[in-house]
């Protein structure tokens, strides 16, 4: 059997922290995923390995328990060694990583493919069902990005898991950094139940639109004129259109509030829309509008 240096496998020092590990496992998943890379057996199985070195690793028990074997046993990475050596026989009962979708390394420590329970009597993950331990996949996680209108209307998008386009339903008012469990999209191994896939929200507001808590900024452009005399118009606010009355002597940066617009809360409150005024020159004036400017130039106007 191969011993397995996790953390060459994902490129990281001994001493990595959880962030650390977790960028590391990103960028490799990403680079050997089966979905960029179709029908190549070799970034398969490196994939394989990427994801159980990182099932490890972002565990804190399982590391500990991995850390506590390397440092009695400092072996190199894919040296061999005999587990019989060290009083443990493997039986073969769970069939290595064909079975479980890990390798026998990972199963020595995680499972009870070996007797006495494994060295450290760790279990792979399942579900109980009349008393026996059912395997399941491996949870994988991804990224999915969102508008401000997805996240208030509870919009759905289409994805593509596996080469399969499949219709997700925003939750109204996810945050950023929030997920979507998609049940059963994950790992799919044999003789066992298939992983979740988790989708990890990233909340980008549309152009124009900035994000403050609940509270949502949206800045337009009007006219000196409409400025200083006030004026009517119609803005359009992510998902409607509304008439908004800008007072009159509104300095550039000025906002208008308007309650009950903005991005919800926890408990389903929304914030309030801040429409934040920029005041703009016409790109061309005509020979009468450039007169009138000079003239208020010319009378030095404050």
């Amino acid at each position: 059997m191969k011993y397995k240096d996790y953390y060459e496998i994902l490129g990281v020092d001994k001493k990595a922290d959880e962030t650390t590990i977790k960028k590391a496992y990103r960028k490799l998943a990403k680079k050997y995923h089966p979905d960029t890379n179709p029908n190549n057996k070799a970034s398969e199985e490196k994939f394989k390995e990427i994801g159980e070195a990182y099932e490890v690793l972002s565990d804190k028990e399982k590391r500990s328990k991995y850390d506590q074997f390397g440092s009695n046993y400092n072996y190199g990475n894919g040296a061999n060694f005999d587990p019989s050596q060290f009083g443990y026989s493997f039986n073969g009962s769970r069939g290595g990583s064909s079975a479980s979708g890990f390798s026998d390394f990972f199963d020595m420590f995680f499972s009870d493919g070996f007797n006495s329970g494994g060295i450290f009597s760790g279990r792979r993950g399942g579900n109980k069902s009349s008393g026996r331990t059912r395997l399941k996949g491996r949870n994988y996680e991804s990224e999915l990005t969102i508008n401000l209108k997805d996240g208030i209307n509870g919009d759905s998008k289409s994805v593509l898991i596996g080469g399969k386009k499949i219709n997700i339903k925003i939750p109204v008012g996810i945050k950023d950094g929030g997920k979507i469990k998609l049940k059963g999209q994950g790992e799919k191994i044999q003789g066992g139940s298939p992983g979740d896939l988790y989708l990890k929200i990233k909340l980008k507001p549309e152009r124009g639109y900035t994000l403050n808590g609940t509270d949502i900024e949206k800045k337009i452009d009007i006219f000196p004129w409409e400025a200083y005399f006030g004026i009517e118009k119609n803005v359009k606010i992510l998902n409607s259109n509304i008439k908004l009355k800008i007072p009159g002597g509104i300095k550039g940066g000025g906002k208008i509030k308007l309650p009950g617009k903005g991005y919800y809360d926890s408990k389903g409150k929304r914030g309030n829309l801040f429409i934040k005024i920029n005041i703009v020159n016409p790109d061309n004036l005509d020979a009468e509008s450039e007169k009138l400017y000079k003239r208020l130039k010319s009378r030095g106007v404050k």
